[in-house]
C-alpha cells in the first residue's frame, strides 16, 4: 500500500484532520503511531462500533494502534465512575471493546491495550501535572473540557485536570496522533497549544463525526432511549429501531441512516435493502451516497431501512451477546453497573440508592406551574416576583433571579417545573414558597431557559424520575438534611435537551421535562 492509499484509509469518513501535511510527511517515513482512550464511565453502546471500525482502517493501514481504557479519567469526570467501581467498569470495558473488536474481524494480537492508572500515577507523569498546571489558566481548562467533562454549576477541580492528562497521555503513550470524536476538539487544541510548553511534541489529531442516536441528537449512555446497548435482546433492538427517529426523505441526524454510514458500510463495502418483492425486492448498495439519495427521494421506506440494519446489527451483536453468557461476565457486568441492575429488576416503586437509603427523588415534590404574573422585584433588579398556579386553592409567590436571562414577557402565561416543598425563604423582604427549575450552561456567559413541561400539561401536574413515580414526597425538606442539594449533583440536562436524573428522565404522566436548547446542562 502506497502513501497515498495509506492516508485516504486513515482519514475516511473523518469530519475532521488537525496535522494534516505532518501526517503525510510521517507517513513517507514510517507507520503511524495512534492511540484512542475511552474514559470507562456509562456501558458502551453500538456507536462505539464507528470508532472500532476506523480502528480496523488504522490497523488495514499498517498503523500501531493503542486503545487506553482511561479510568482515571472516569473518576476525574465528576465522578462519574465511582472510585469503588473504577476496577469492576476498567474489566467490563476491555472484555466488551475486545469483543466488539473480533465481531468486525479484528485481530487483537495487533493492538496494544493499556489502562490510565498503569502510567498516570508514576513520579513523572505526576511531576508534568504539575508543570503543566503551572501554565494552564483556569479559563483554558474549563473551556478545553467543555464538550467533554460533566459541567456543574460548582465544577469540581478534578474536572479542570481532566484535558491536562488527556494531553499528556500522548506523550506517554509515545504516539504521533490521537484519535477521537469532533466533540474532543477543544481538547485537542489544548494539548496542541500547552504541550510545546513543557517540551513536547505537538500531535497529530483525527475526529470523527457524532453519530446521532436513535432520538437525532447524539447517542448518549446517559440516555436510554437514544441507544442500542450492545447486550441488547433482539427483541429490545427491534423495539427501540422501531421508535428510532428516521423521518421519509429526511437525511439530517438520522442515526439509522448514520449508522450505515460510519459502520455497516466502512466494514463490508456493501449494504442491503431488505424488502418485499412487491416493492422492487432486495437491492444491494455498494455507494453510501446512492442509498443517501435514493432514501432523501423516498426510495427506500424508513421501514426497510429499519429491518434491514436490524438484520446486520444483530450479526455483529450475536457474537458479543454469546461472550457475555459467560457466567463470570454476567457477574462482572451487574457488579460493574449495580445501579442499572435494580433498575431492571425493580422499574416501580420506591427504590432506594446504595449510598444513602434516605437520598431519593421521590422525596421531592416537583409540580407543573402556571405564571400567572410577573413583577420585578421592588428591592432587588436581578429578581422576578411571580404568582404561579400550582393547583392549589390560591398561587403561590415565587421568587427568582431570572432577569438577566429571560424577560417577564416569556414568563407570562409560561408553563413551568418547580420545586414545591423546600421550606419557604425571604428573599429580599418577599417570602418565596417554591423554586422554579431552570436549565443552565456556561457557554461564553451563563445561559438559562426554564424547563419545558410535556404538550398537554396542566398545573399540579405533578412530575417524577422514572422508577420513583410511586414514593411519597417530604411535607418539607429540611435545610439542614440538604436533601435537594444532594440529589441536585446528579441532575442534568441529556444531549436530546431531555432533563434526568442520573439515567432516568424526569418526565409526567403526559411525557419528558425537556429544555430548549442547553444540551448537557444543569439543572438547578
Amino acid at each position: 500500500m502506497n502513501t497515498e492509499e495509506k492516508f485516504h484509509l486513515i482519514t475516511r469518513n473523518l469530519q475532521e484532520v488537525l496535522g494534516e501535511d505532518k501526517l503525510k510527511e510521517i507517513l513517507k517515513e514510517k507507520d503511524l503511531r495512534i492511540y484512542w482512550g475511552t474514559a470507562t464511565t456509562g456501558k458502551p453502546h453500538v456507536a462505539y462500533f464507528v470508532p472500532m471500525s476506523k480502528i480496523a482502517d488504522f490497523l488495514k493501514a499498517g498503523c500501531e494502534v493503542t486503545i487506553l481504557f482511561a479510568d482515571l479519567h472516569a473518576y476525574l469526570d465528576n465522578m462519574k465512575a465511582p472510585w469503588d467501581l473504577l476496577e469492576l467498569r476498567t474489566k467490563y470495558y476491555e472484555q466488551v471493546i475486545k469483543a466488539m473488536l473480533e465481531s468486525i474481524g479484528v485481530p487483537l494480537e495487533k493492538l496494544k491495550f493499556v489502562r490510565g492508572t498503569d502510567f498516570q500515577l508514576s513520579r513523572e507523569y505526576t511531576l508534568d501535572v504539575y508543570k503543566l498546571s503551572s501554565s494552564v489558566t483556569q479559563h483554558d481548562a474549563k473551556k478545553a473540557g467543555a464538550e467533554v467533562v460533566k459541567q456543574v454549576d460548582h465544577p469540581l477541580l478534578s474536572g479542570l485536570l481532566y484535558p491536562g492528562l488527556q494531553a499528556l497521555d500522548e506523550e506517554y503513550l509515545k504516539v504521533d496522533a490521537q484519535f477521537g470524536g469532533v466533540d474532543q476538539r477543544k481538547i485537542f487544541t489544548f494539548a496542541e497549544k500547552y504541550l510545546p510548553s513543557i517540551g513536547y511534541t505537538k500531535r497529530i489529531h483525527l475526529m470523527n463525526p457524532m453519530v446521532p442516536g436513535l432520538t437525532g441528537g447524539k447517542m448518549s449512555s446517559s440516555e436510554e432511549e437514544s441507544k442500542i446497548d450492545l447486550l441488547d435482546k433482539k427483541e429490545d433492538l427491534k423495539k427501540k429501531l422501531k421508535k428510532a427517529f428516521c423521518e421519509p426523505g429526511n437525511v439530517e441526524n438520522n442515526g439509522v441512516l448514520s449508522f450505515v454510514k460510519y459502520v455497516l458500510f466502512p466494514l463490508h463495502s456493501e449494504f442491503v435493502i431488505r424488502r418485499d418483492p412487491k416493492f422492487g425486492g432486495d437491492k444491494t448498495y455498494t455507494v453510501f451516497e446512492e442509498l443517501e439519495k435514493d432514501f432523501a427521494e423516498q426510495q427506500v421506506h424508513p421501514g426497510d431501512l429499519k429491518s434491514s440494519v436490524e438484520v446486520s446489527l444483530n450479526k455483529l451483536l450475536d457474537p458479543i451477546r454469546k461472550k457475555f453468557e459467560n457466567p463470570e461476565l454476567i457477574k462482572l457486568t451487574e457488579s460493574a453497573y449495580p445501579d442499572l441492575v435494580k433498575q431492571k429488576a425493580a422499574p416501580k416503586g420506591n427504590p432506594k440508592t446504595a449510598d444513602n437509603d434516605d437520598i431519593v427523588p421521590s422525596r421531592l415534590d416537583i409540580r407543573i406551574g402556571k405564571v400567572i404574573s410577573v413583577e420585578k422585584h421592588p428591592d432587588a433588579n436581578s429578581l422576578f416576583v411571580e404568582k404561579i398556579d400550582v393547583g392549589e386553592p390560591e398561587p403561590r409567590t415565587v421568587v427568582s433571579g431570572l432577569v438577566d436571562y429571560i424577560s417577564a414577557e416569556d414568563l407570562q402565561d409560561r408553563l413551568v417545573v418547580l420545586l414545591c416543598n423546600l421550606k419557604p425563604q425571604k428573599m429580599r423582604g418577599i417570602e418565596s414558597q417554591a423554586m422554579l427549575l431552570c436549565a443552565s450552561k456556561d457557554m461564553n456567559g451563563k445561559k438559562v431557559e426554564p424547563l419545558n413541561p410535556p404538550e398537554g400539561s396542566a398545573p399540579g401536574d405533578h412530575v417524577f424520575v422514572e422508577g420513583y413515580e410511586d414514593g411519597k414526597p417530604d411535607e418539607e425538606l429540611k435545610p439542614k438534611k440538604k436533601v435537594f442539594e444532594k440529589l441536585q449533583v446528579d441532575f442534568h440536562i441529556s444531549d436530546g435537551c431531555i432533563a434526568q436524573w442520573k439515567e432516568r428522565n424526569i418526565m409526567t404522566k403526559l411525557g419528558q421535562i425537556t429544555c430548549k436548547s442547553l444540551k448537557g446542562g444543569n439543572i438547578s
